[in-house]
């Protein structure tokens, strides 16, 4: 009998091996095997039956544990490396400060099951659910958290190139363009029913945002939407009716991505046209051209009022812009593999160069320190606006091909007043704002979602 195996498993395992041999039709090393194991005479036929695949999954079964033992072995070793070469006070610091943290290789989660490239990825706005959006023409919605597939969303007969969830406060909706020529509206509270189709776009609708309702008084609260198309246009929806309220004329060429201001006034759009335009949104007028970029202008993003002290320092001005207002500063993310930042009037700020390859995403760290941007080459980095927009931290092989897109989830949802205090809504100093930066701070999610060509959508967090 074997010295490692009890006599009792010993024996198990020569069951479970003579099984294998009639499996695999061996009657001679069967019988061979049977006398020299001293297998008794009571396994007849019956017997063997239950033992049957006992052996292959046994097999299986210890692979896929050898491979999940490498895989923790080589995550240990990556965490091990970090901590060599931190110092106690910095892993404190890091670990107590949400406003310094940045994403780091391995990714918390790799959630696989879509069967082509990811276009979009999308945070509820309390849930712990990610949306994906994919040229397989599905959405599939994800615990990131868990780590785990909750639900296939079908309706779309292309590709889906953004979703993005908003609308009234309290009824939290899903919306999806694609290039199908449709915007479609789900339901999260309804399983994710499909409760509105809104056609009207001519070509592909590459990109969607609701619109934030900050503003005061703003009429249609919460109840509107803002679409970029390959037809030149960006729309405005009214997503309780489903009706298009204003189309948008100015671009030349494919509108290739849109995004609001925090207070719903401004929209920034940029395409194939490589320009970005500052559009207001209540007149549909131009307030500004940004024109520098040597290429096709692939995503925008509008700063945060958080980041409104370090880009000014950036762009040389003695005191930051007060935090009411919005669309101060903007970034443009180019296929010239450069990231742009600019001031809301047009002057070009910084350039920021390090991509090898097309920069497809961006997102403004919600602690205002730093700029984030992924790429077709395979990378995110982390670019530090405290320090002249330099490149402080690169995240290789963040997937296996093109990172087509990122979205930082949104801070948790607090009761604090957006303008301070005072109730006619006047800017807040001293203890207030101290108040309203600590809360902030409390509410903010340390989580990053990313999608790629490579079929995989990946979550770096905390």
């Amino acid at each position: 009998m074997s010295t490692i195996l009890t006599d009792r498993q010993a024996e198990e395992l020569n069951k479970a091996i003579l099984a294998y041999l009639g499996v695999i039709n061996a009657p001679n090393t069967a019988a061979a095997f049977r006398e020299e194991g001293k297998v008794p005479a009571s396994f007849d036929d019956a017997t063997r039956k239950k033992y049957e695949g006992l052996l292959e999954k046994k097999w299986t079964s210890v692979v896929r544990l050898q491979k999940k033992v490498l895989d923790l072995e080589q995550r240990n070793q990556t965490l091990q490396s970090e901590l060599d070469s931190t110092t106690p006070t910095s892993l404190l610091r890091r670990n107590q400060d949400p406003t310094s943290w940045l994403p780091r290789a391995p990714a918390r989660h790799t959630l696989q099951s879509h069967r082509d490239a990811i276009t979009c990825v999308a945070f509820h706005p309390i849930f712990s659910s990610l949306a994906s959006g994919s040229e397989d023409t599905t959405i599939k919605i994800w615990d990131w958290e868990l780590g785990e597939l909750e639900r296939t969303v079908k309706g779309h007969t292309k590709g889906v190139l953004d979703v993005d969830f908003g609308g009234p406060r309290g009824g939290t909706l899903l919306a999806s363009c694609s290039s199908d020529l449709t915007i479609k509206l789900w339901d999260p509270s309804d399983e994710y029913k499909n409760i509105r189709t809104l056609p009207g776009h001519d070509h592909s609708v590459s990109a969607i945002r609701f619109i934030p309702s900050g503003a005061a008084g703003a009429p249609s609260s919460g109840n509107l939407l803002v679409s970029a198309s390959r037809d030149k246009t960006l729309r405005i929806w009214d997503v309780t009716t489903g009706y298009c309220v204003k189309t948008i004329r100015g671009h030349v060429d494919w509108v290739r991505d849109v995004a609001p201001s925090f207070d719903g006034r401004w929209l920034l759009s940029a395409g194939v046209d490589q320009t970005a335009r500052l559009w207001d949104a209540s007149s549909g007028e131009t307030k500004c051209t940004f024109l520098g970029h040597e290429h096709v202008i692939e995503c925008v993003a509008i700063a945060p009022p958080v980041s409104y002290s370090n880009l000014a320092s950036l762009a040389g001005l003695k005191k930051p812009p007060v935090s009411s207002s919005s669309a101060e500063f903007i970034a443009t993310g180019s296929r010239d593999k450069t990231i742009k930042i600019w001031d809301g009037r047009g002057t070009l700020i910084k350039t920021l160069v390090g991509h090898d390859n097309w920069v497809r995403g961006l997102a403004f760290h919600p602690g205002g320190k730093y700029l984030l941007s992924a790429s077709d080459d395979k990378t995110m980095r982390c670019w530090d606006l405290t320090q002249e927009g330099r490149c402080v931290k690169t995240v290789a092989d963040a997937h296996g091909h093109f990172v087509t897109c990122i979205r930082w989830a949104p801070n948790v949802v607090k009761d604090v007043p957006v303008n301070g205090d005072a109730a006619n809504g006047t800017a807040v100093n001293g203890a207030s704002k101290k108040k309203e930066e600590d809360a902030a701070k409390a509410g903010m999610r340390c989580v990053i979602a990313t999608g790629s060509v490579d079929l995989n959508v990946r979550v770096f967090a905390s």
